[in-house]
């Protein structure tokens, strides 16, 4: 099993830190300090070692610290597979994100060939009771961990999608200007389909392999449309006249949504309490993690944010436990150090703190 971890992130001119350089090993980190401060910062900062919009899915401009600054910029040294890579991403003037692999312009893609990342954060605590489009974007994310290329298959289905909407809003009933898009979708649509599908099929499989403190979910992806480009190519044509009613494309991957069940107790994930809920996404989480390192040959960059929460002091325990165990370097944090005492030395600490605006970050010892 190969190795993934960051030795060196440097932060400038991004979000609360004017400038910030973190060493670390490839053991885990853990981040304390007041709300506020800037933890989620960094966390963000990893974030962006991935494709994709980061943990907040802001826009390049939003993370710029103001006033003083045009831009920011992130470096970090990134070993990886045995080999070390300097990895680069940075924005000027607002404009999207940029990316240097050492030394080398890449496309955002690129670096799915170096480094996997996955987060848990707060704002997901309430994905089994909210909105579908939740959901499916957790799913979207772990099936782009397994497979980058799932991240163009959405792009072309989302572009075609807006191009047919637009068509249905203007009442355009000539059939012969969907047929090109109808295609589009139909092949990004089914592409993505079974994109999820193997996802949630190596989750499963993970859970069912591992020995784990975590309740096991089982998943099961809604969505009622026709699997094969072909069938789909049909559906949607067939459907025009409804879809031009309603002035949007009504199925589609667009219209899916996950549901999970705690396996164990046989209730669905919407129905358990807080820290139940919260114990299915970590053991999803854990479970991503597992699959990943079998599939890239390292265990990814795990992203823990306020990782505590909701979480008692044994399931904290068994968290670090499992996370030394699978060999992942996670990056946590928490409002206070007592909540990663059981890390002990299988961690490196690091203070946040605020002053006037402006973000600090010491190591402690």
């Amino acid at each position: 099993m190969g190795a993934l971890f960051i030795s060196n992130l440097t932060l400038s001119h991004f979000r609360s830190h004017k400038r910030a350089v973190i060493q670390t090993d490839a053991r885990s980190v853990s981040i304390h300090g007041p709300n506020g401060a800037g933890k989620t910062n960094i966390l963000e900062a990893v974030s962006l070692l991935s494709p994709g919009r980061g943990i907040r899915r802001s826009s390049a401009q939003d993370m710029t610290r103001r006033p003083e600054a045009l831009g920011w910029k992130l470096t970090a040294l990134l070993h990886s597979m045995g080999q070390t890579h300097e990895v680069e991403v940075w924005s000027e003037n607002g404009a999207a994100r940029q990316v240097r692999i050492d030394g080398k312009p890449t496309p955002q893609n690129a670096l799915a060939r170096i480094a996997r990342v996955l987060w848990l954060i707060p704002s997901m605590d309430r994905l089994w009771i909210e909105g579908a489009d939740g959901r499916r974007r957790f799913l979207d994310r772990m099936t782009l961990s397994f497979l980058p290329d799932h991240a163009e298959q959405s792009l072309a289905y989302e572009k075609a999608m807006r191009e047919r909407n637009r068509l249905l809003k203007d009442m355009v009933r000539e059939p012969s200007w969907y047929l090109a898009l109808e295609q589009q979708l139909a092949e990004a649509g089914a592409a993505i389909h079974a994109n999820r599908v193997a996802a949630i099929q190596a989750l499963t499989e993970a859970q069912d392999q591992a020995e784990t403190a975590f309740p096991t979910a089982t998943l099961t992806l809604i969505c009622d449309m026709p699997t094969t480009a072909q069938d789909l190519r049909r559906a949607l044509a067939d459907n025009r006249m409804r879809d031009l009613a309603a002035g949007r494309t009504l199925i589609g991957p667009h219209r899916a949504d996950l549901e999970g069940v705690y396996a164990a107790k046989d209730v669905p994930a919407r129905d358990c309490s807080t820290g139940e809920q919260k114990a299915l996404l970590v053991s999803l989480i854990l479970a991503n993690a597992r699959a990943l390192a079998a599939d890239f040959g390292a265990p990814p960059l795990l992203l823990l944010d306020e990782v505590a929460a909701h979480l008692d002091a044994n399931r904290r325990a068994a968290l670090y436990d499992e996370i030394t165990a699978l060999g992942a370097q996670a990056w946590m944090t928490g409002t206070g150090a007592e909540l990663f005492d059981t890390l002990g030395s299988r961690a490196q600490m690091f203070e946040v703190t605020e002053t006037n605006g402006v973000s600090d970050v010491r190591m402690q010892p």
